[in-house]
């Protein structure tokens, strides 16, 4: 059998671009002059492809008498490769395989099975050796406990799940490839739980990176990996345990779907079958699952919605995707299908969409005329899509919206234009038609509350598609639920606005049985839940990844006296002395810091508390969790190497964390500075030197503080302002910090230093850190020194970030940002702490930097200042734009700025920022003329 290119053309392109086809037909002299055509046709008609021909003409010629043969041999090239060969090596085969699918695929060789089989292989091969590169300097460095390069074999328990296209082996020509990455934490010590997920991640990183990294060589294949579990919290590897409980509590109908097509294609396949295995009661139904239909109905429709492709079949610019009659359609035609009757019937559980459409047809779930329409349509939509990605290697679905653009694709299919807009409608319309009766009807006749408002009953009927009314039990306690919310919603200042507020809270709760048994038991929550949503789309986002803070609200102490600092300490040791393991305690501590975060937030939309007290109990809830989590921390790592060497560490806040003051989103600005006391090394099973043990002691403080496990983040944590920023060690010893401190810090670090508190760790080394801060800011610069540098990082800080608008209360001359610096520097002059920006700005008077009128307009500029950031950051984490701001916040916004509108607040900031900006650029400047 006769297995050259040549003999297999069966059509060939269409010159398009004449110039373009001679370059390319130069290339290739020697070719069979069939082959030549397809060449110049294909190179005329896709620059992308020209661009693989100039690099590749020479293997190509070498190709061509076995095309298959050759991808063959780059698949098996890409399994062997090296983990420190593979970022270029991977990116020249992908080119020889995207030229050769691209050429077998126009000139109608291969089958549309063969061309998304070979992308697929390809993938599979390029995964896999990109996670071997990603894993072994893990390994070699010995991060991956009990790992040695023996196991990159099956990556040491880590497995890549392909979904998506991928999965099916149905990759289209410039696909992204859909990976979930997991690892088998049975493989490890409950010790080595942590340092193993870390390494895991980190090669997840590199692998995505080597695969998806543009470099002067290309790409090899973009990488998402956004369809794990909860991906806005969790690590991009996960534990297969940690990823088995969250389908079986809170997985939604598309991941059910998704899960029809996934399998290993890289690292340990045994372990990643084992897991698809556990998944099956999750993915597969032992009842006839009917509701499934109305849930991809419900997801079709709001992805029209979303981009905007829900209207008539119109070719310019359709997506041939997502679109009408386009190839989600088909996709989910199958897949619920599939679904619905997959848990009796083993048979329906294929990954590929028309081997799922021919069994369909088998077992009698789908007519057979129908299966064979779409399993036609579907083909001749995919071999579409491809020409369309073949033209720039662009990741697009959308038919073009110019005559020329049609032109172009009507060559490359070797058809006039007019027939080919004739078949795309056609097809087009018969899906849509075949597959759209096949689906519920839209819900309609929702229920409206009593009165004269009217809501949309669009966003009503969305509803009962949110993965909160998911359960049978979830929708019936909503019912319930419903007339009453209407009604409270009803009653708003700006009832539509409210509606909006509440369905995108709705949306995001991903379970809502928990939540809706406890508005059903206290109605009243319902107010203070709408209030929230309208207000804070911030905190109702908060709420919705979180609602169990609501148990807090009738816990009987929500709204008692603040406990402060202290208090909170001894709460939260408490929390942490009932958890049975370490993670179980990171993980107590983030559910017990989110309810009194919850709290504080609440407390400060509903005015019970003002911006300034708001600002003290964030700092007090974070110095609480620092000071109760250091010791434990410390005592998991002591486990392993030892207590600390010598007297122990503290924790040193600076910035706002060591001032006392916080926003709902602030970070944590954190030293950690030790003294050995002469000891070299800690005394454990594995002892560190004292250097070493410290600085991984830091890393696995920063981790308990950071790492998204399954209640998410506690704080993020920045170190910048440690000695010699990023570059210096992540902890200090207390004799480096006080040489550095006093012989070569920067005037800006001793600024700094008259906000730094000591807020975790042994009593004695605080002590004695505090005193060497004090010390060290009695030897400060000179008052001309301290201004002439102030006024040079007001000008690179104007010239680095400008502010985001007249909302923007950080950045920004005479906002919260350069009020600070100044404050500090009356601080350092002064030569004291000044830890309160109020107390900074009065210690620069009493030494004559400011006078006494300019100080005052300076701190009531840092109150306004402080009031818009901390509601800003409560309303949103990103600056506030008034024009999204709804109405409820921007009530909320005026009221704590005590104005009437938002128009007279803008106003009343602008002027602040400018006095502020006054002041401070005359006390800078006025030393420069003495």
């Amino acid at each position: 059998m006769t297995t050259s290119l040549a003999s297999q053309i069966t059509r060939c392109p269409r010159i398009f671009d004449k110039t373009r086809a001679t370059d390319a037909e130069t290339l290739v002299t020697e070719a069979p002059p069939e082959v030549r055509a397809l060449i110049a046709g294909a190179a005329s008609t896709a620059p992308y492809l020209m661009s693989l021909l100039e690099k590749e003409a020479t293997w190509l010629l070498e190709a061509l008498d076995d095309p298959a043969q050759a991808v063959q041999v780059e698949i098996e090239a890409a399994e062997a490769l090296e983990p420190d060969s593979v970022s270029t090596a991977l990116r020249r085969g992908k080119r020889r395989v995207a030229l050769m699918t691209a050429l077998a695929d126009l000139g109608g060789a291969w089958t549309l099975e063969q061309v998304t089989g070979a992308l697929t292989r390809y993938a599979d091969a390029a995964c896999g050796a990109a996670l071997r590169a990603g894993l072994a300097p893990q390994i070699k460095r010995n991060k991956l406990p009990g790992m040695s390069m023996d196991n990159l074999a099956d990556a040491g328990g880590m497995t890549v799940l392909a979904m998506g296209k991928m999965g099916a082996f149905e990759l289209n020509y410039s696909s992204d490839i859909d990976l979930i990455c997991l690892f088998d934490e049975t493989r490890f010590e409950e010790d080595d739980f942590h340092d193993a997920r870390t390494a895991f991640v980190k090669a997840t990183r590199a692998m995505s990176g080597i695969l998806s990294d543009l470099t002067g060589e290309g790409y090899v294949f973009r990488t998402d990996l956004r369809l794990r579990p909860d991906p806005a919290v969790t690590p991009v590897c996960m534990a297969m345990e940690a990823a088995e409980r969250y389908y079986e509590s809170l997985g939604r109908t598309w991941e059910r779907a998704a899960y029809i097509k996934a399998r290993p294609c890289a690292g340990d396949f045994a372990a990643g079958d084992r897991f698809i295995d556990a998944l099956r009661p999750f993915v597969w139904r032992r009842h006839l699952d009917f509701a499934a239909i109305q849930d991809a109905h419900d997801m079709r429709l709001a992805i029209r919605e979303h981009k905007g492709l829900g209207g008539p079949i119109t070719l310019p610019g359709h997506n041939m995707k997502l679109g009408r009659g386009g190839i989600r359609e088909i996709e989910f035609f199958t897949q619920t299908r599939q679904l619905i009757a997959g848990g009796r019937d083993r048979d329906l559980r294929t990954r590929g969409t028309c081997d799922g459409l021919r069994v369909l047809a088998e077992k009698g779930w789908v007519p057979v005329e129908a299966a064979e329409t779409l399993t036609d349509h579907y083909r001749a939509h995919r071999t579409v899509e491809h020409r369309l990605q073949m033209v720039r290697d662009a990741q697009t679905h959308d038919l073009p919206q110019s005559d020329d653009g049609f032109a172009r694709l009507a060559a490359m299919m070797d058809t006039e234009v007019s027939d080919l807009k004739s078949d795309l409608f056609d097809r087009l319309s018969e899906v849509h038609e075949v597959t759209e009766g096949f689906f519920a009807a839209s819900r309609s006749g929702a229920a409206v509350p009593e009165g004269e408002h009217s809501f949309d009953a669009q966003v009503l009927d969305r509803w009962l598609s949110y993965p909160a009314l998911r359960s049978e039990r979830g929708a019936e306690l909503f019912e319930r639920l419903k007339p009453d919310l209407l009604a409270r919603l009803a009653r708003a200042a700006k009832p539509d606005e409210a509606l909006l507020a509440f369905d995108g809270f709705l949306a995001g709760l991903p379970a809502g049985v928990q939540l809706f048994s406890l508005l059903k038991a206290n109605p009243q929550l319902a107010d203070l839940l709408i209030d929230i949503v309208s207000t804070s789309p911030a905190l109702a986002s908060h709420l919705s990844r979180n609602a169990g803070v609501f148990d807090a609200v009738i816990g009987g102490d929500f709204f008692s006296d603040w406990p402060g600092e202290q208090g909170l300490t001894a709460l939260l040791a408490d929390v942490l002395a009932a958890e049975p393991n370490y993670e179980a305690q990171l993980d107590g501590t983030r559910r017990w810091a989110r309810e009194w975060h919850f709290r504080i937030g609440v407390h400060l939309l509903r005015g019970l508390i003002d911006a300034d007290t708001a600002g003290q109990q964030y700092a007090d809830l974070a110095r609480a969790v620092l000071a109760a989590l250091w010791p434990v921390v410390t005592d998991h790592f002591a486990a392993r190497h030892g207590p600390p060497p010598g007297r122990g560490a503290v924790l040193l806040g600076m910035g706002s964390l060591g001032a006392g003051l916080l926003t709902a989103t602030s970070d944590l600005d954190l030293l950690v500075i030790y003294d050995p006391a002469g000891q070299d090394s800690s005394d454990g099973p594995r002892p560190l030197a004292s250097r070493a043990y410290y600085a991984r002691l830091t890393q696995a403080m920063i981790t308990a503080m950071t790492a998204p496990m399954a209640q998410g983040k506690l704080y993020e944590i920045d170190m910048r302002l440690r000695p010699s920023g990023n570059q210096g060690p992540v902890a200090t010893s207390l004799a480096s910090f006080e040489s550095y401190q006093k012989n070569e810090a920067w005037v800006w670090e001793h600024l700094a230093l008259t906000r730094a508190s000591v807020v975790g760790g042994p009593v004695d080394v605080g002590a004695d850190v505090t005193a060497l801060c004090d010390e060290v800011l009695t030897l400060a610069s000179t008052q001309k020194q301290v201004l002439a540098e102030v006024k040079e990082m007001r000008a690179r800080i104007a010239a680095a970030k400008a502010p985001a608008g007249p909302w923007d209360a950080k950045i920004g001359p005479g906002r919260l940002q350069d009020i600070e610096l100044m404050a500090q520097a009356g601080a350092l002059i002064a030569g004291k702490s000044a830890r309160h920006i109020p107390d900074g700005i009065r210690a620069g008077q009493s030494v004559g930097v400011i006078e006494a009128e300019a100080a005052a307009s300076l701190i009531a500029a840092y109150d306004a200042c402080w009031r818009l950031q901390c509601a800003g950051r409560l309303l949103s984490a990103h600056p506030l734009n008034s024009d999204t701001l709804g109405q409820a916040g921007a009530a909320f916004l005026a009221r704590s700025l005590e104005c009437d509108d938002l128009g007279t607040c803008e106003a009343q900031m602008s002027a602040t920022y400018a006095r502020a900006d006054a002041v401070i650029t005359a006390a800078v400047g006025a030393e420069d003329e003495t």
